[in-house]
């Protein structure tokens, strides 16, 4: 097959491949959720099945097969005994101050990625799910924790990195930063080489293997001090995309705001899914979503509704992405046991109605469109970011320096989300991408977290604001990381902060006082404040909002975020009354799509800290054609005469199923199955509503007029 005809296929498979999930298990009744593709978990064999047989299981089935395991642990056990080459490599393991390793479970420590060990890896989990037909790899979460770095592993890479001995990170910021920041370029080489590996022996065997790289978002990394390449990976050029893990169990960090530290799920979540899709756009990489229906902490079911909910909407805000991990781990999600209720120690398999609810939300998915629309609100305003933001961050402040839940950053960010702002990110690692400043008006700028990798990043800010943008520097630069061996204190440069180089570069004085500077046709606008004060302290953003709005102009606040694409509407209220506490209206007619009975409803009301998920009846574009509105199952072989209207539906086991379906006319006969079926018809919309239990094998549904 030529070059072409491959990539003609591959393309034509990625078009298939818009939903995915992951399992370790076998295809089974109770978790056959009709996405596209599965990603099957770990290349060992289990106690039931092997790799092979596992991964044939889903295929018979109609699944896309992928291949997911971690790169920084896994079931490796084999190589850290000294089964595979007759050397134990315990001490590959990453371990604290205290010389604890630090595990993932069982025998299961995070790694160190040695040479040595890429090379295990790379011939006991890559070669054989290739030799398997594999054509797609997902290595998840590169993985070194901020209070790692004491191994001898790791001290044997640090000299072979700076060619001078290891220094305790515990003891200086410098010592902190490069520790850091060496965590950062292994795990950058492990999925540099493991992915090269891939696409040059997928060559041999004929295959055009596509790479991808599930990771939580570089905020939520930077809030729980762990190291990973997040954005650099853009310019591994054997690096396809990635999935955005952000779930309620990293959205529901505390961060501050107003002086008050507390979970703000939905707020962070759009942030972190903004961190993920700005991270990609501009290299137009392939960007997988991901939310979950539960999480990793034990709570209870109304507490993971709750929170899907708001995790959900967040990432659907983002109309640019269309591509989804429907859920991670369907087996503990359907057959897990989990506290009915906050107060009770009971525990059950997941509630009828929530499964309903999930699977209309899942399926719904499989349909969501592409938009060019954006949500409501001024637009234009961006918060910096870059990947080392996880380069200062420690188990204990180092030379005095702490940012209590990453509040530099929230410090920027959540005074304009908690007003109803859209504000997206930009990555200092894209600035040299068009794309990047497509639409920035105002960037927002801070060195009090986090500093620039390259000086090139400089010189495209100061470009753009030559050109007219406007930007918003916030800091006063006295922390001890701005005095780490970096380029602006070497090679002939001797600036005090990374920030003077930028300001020497805009023809403004290198230690600029608070004020506003002009330079070309834009502006600088500098705050000597450290972001964090903004939101630690109550009322602390004043002086923020005020520089904002000159720099921008009249800004639209609102205590709401509205978004259609395509028939979907999505909102959400913010809560903590910045701008009104009132409720969003919505009139119209909706089908809510959060509600397991799909009713249709003239007027939604979105009260603060909730949000909504809806199907516009105006916007179907085709009504006398009959149609699947709304459905908690995947519908297939849909057949269509003049006078009657015919599918299968297939949805996991033991589950149950509603339905929306748009008709010409009223039904004069549904079955259901073998068996005439109870309906419930809509005179006013042409909508008719059947419930039934579920099948993986499938219902047949026939409705005629």
């Amino acid at each position: 097959m030529t070059t072409a005809l491959v990539l003609t296929a591959t393309a034509l498979w990625a078009q298939r491949e818009k939903t995915t999930f992951q399992t370790a298990g076998q295809w089974k009744p109770a978790t056959d959720i009709r996405a596209d593709a599965v990603m099957v978990y770990g290349v060992n064999d289990n106690r039931r099945h092997t790799f092979e047989e596992r991964v044939s299981s889903w295929r018979q089935r109609g699944y896309t097969a992928h291949f997911m395991t971690g790169i920084a642990w896994g079931q490796y056990q084999d190589y850290f005994t000294g089964q595979w080459d007759g050397t134990p490599h315990l001490d590959e393991g990453q371990k604290t101050m205290q010389g604890d390793t630090i595990w993932h479970g069982r025998m299961v420590p995070y790694i160190v990625p040695t040479e040595n060990y890429l090379r295990y890896f790379k011939e006991r989990h890559i070669k054989p799910v290739i030799d398997q037909g594999i054509d797609a790899i997902f290595l998840e979460e590169p993985e070194f924790w901020a209070r790692g770095g004491y191994s001898e592993a790791f001290k044997r890479e640090w000299m072979d990195y700076y060619g001078f001995p290891w220094r305790p990170q515990h003891e200086s910021a410098e010592n902190t930063y490069l520790s850091n920041k060496l965590k950062y370029h292994l795990y950058y080489r492990a999925l540099d080489e493991a992915f090269a590996y891939a696409k040059q022996y997928g060559r041999e065997k004929g295959l055009n293997v596509r790479c991808y790289v599930p990771t939580h978002s570089l905020l939520n990394y930077s809030q729980w001090q762990i190291v990973s390449p997040e954005a650099s990976l853009a310019s591994l050029t054997s690096c396809d995309g990635y999935i955005a893990q952000v779930w309620t169990g990293t959205s529901r960090e505390p961060n501050y705001f107003n002086g008050v530290a507390k979970e703000r799920v939905f707020e962070t979540a759009y942030l972190e899914y903004g961190c993920m899709e700005s991270m990609t756009r501009p290299t137009g990489r392939k960007m997988f979503f991901l939310t979950d229906p539960i999480e990793d902490r034990a709570k209870d079911w109304e507490d993971y509704r709750r929170n899907y909910q708001a995790t959900f909407t967040a990432q659907l805000l983002y109309p640019q992405v269309a591509d989804y991990e429907v859920m991670p781990w369907p087996d503990r999600i359907y057959e897990g046991l989990y506290r009915v209720s906050k107060d009770s120690e009971e525990r059950a398999r997941i509630p009828r109605f929530y499964s309903t609810q999930m699977q209309v939300m899942v399926n719904s998915l499989n349909q969501m469109p592409l938009s060019d629309n954006h949500v409501s609100g001024s637009q234009g305003i961006s918060v910096a970011m870059a990947n080392s933001l996880m380069f200062q961050r420690s188990p204990q402040p180092v030379d005095g320096y702490d940012d209590p839940q990453l509040s530099n950053f929230y410090g920027l960010a959540l005074p304009l989300v908690k007003r109803g702002i859209p504000v997206s990110i930009t990555h200092l690692e894209n600035t040299g991408y068009a794309d990047t400043w497509k639409d920035v008006r105002v960037l927002l700028l801070s060195y009090a977290n986090m500093k620039p990798l390259d000086p090139k990043a400089h010189e495209d800010i100061a470009r753009w604001v030559g050109e007219g943008g406007r930007l918003v520097y916030a800091g006063s630069d006295d922390d001890a990381f701005q005095r780490v061996q970096e380029w602006w204190n070497q090679d002939g440069n001797r600036y005090d902060a990374p920030s003077e180089h930028l300001f020497t570069l805009m023809q403004i004085p290198a230690k600029a006082p608070a004020g506003v500077y002009r330079y070309g046709k834009g502006t600088v606008y500098v705050i000597r404040q450290d972001p964090k004060t903004f939101v630690m302290n109550a009322g602390g953003d004043k002086i923020l909002i005020d520089v904002v709005e000159k720099a921008y102009g009249r800004l639209e606040y609102k205590n709401a975020f509205y978004l259609e694409r395509g028939p979907y509407v999505l909102a959400s209220v913010v809560d903590e009354g910045m701008v009104s506490d009132a409720p969003l209206i919505l009139n119209g007619n909706y089908i809510d799509l959060f509600s397991p009975e799909l009713p249709v409803l003239s007027q939604k009301i979105v009260r603060p800290g909730e949000q909504a998920f809806l199907y516009d009846l105006s916007k179907v574009t085709d009504r006398k054609r009959p149609q699947v509105l709304a459905a908690a199952s995947r519908q297939y072989e849909e057949k269509t005469t003049p006078r009657s209207y015919a599918f299968v539906a297939k949805s996991p086991k033991d589950t149950d199923n509603v339905m929306a379906v748009m008709l010409p006319k009223k039904p004069k006969r549904v079955t259901i199955g073998a068996d005439a079926s109870q309906y419930r018809w809509d005179e006013k919309r042409n909508i008719l509503h059947v419930a039934f239990e579920n099948s993986p094998d499938g219902v047949q549904v026939e409705i005629a007029w």
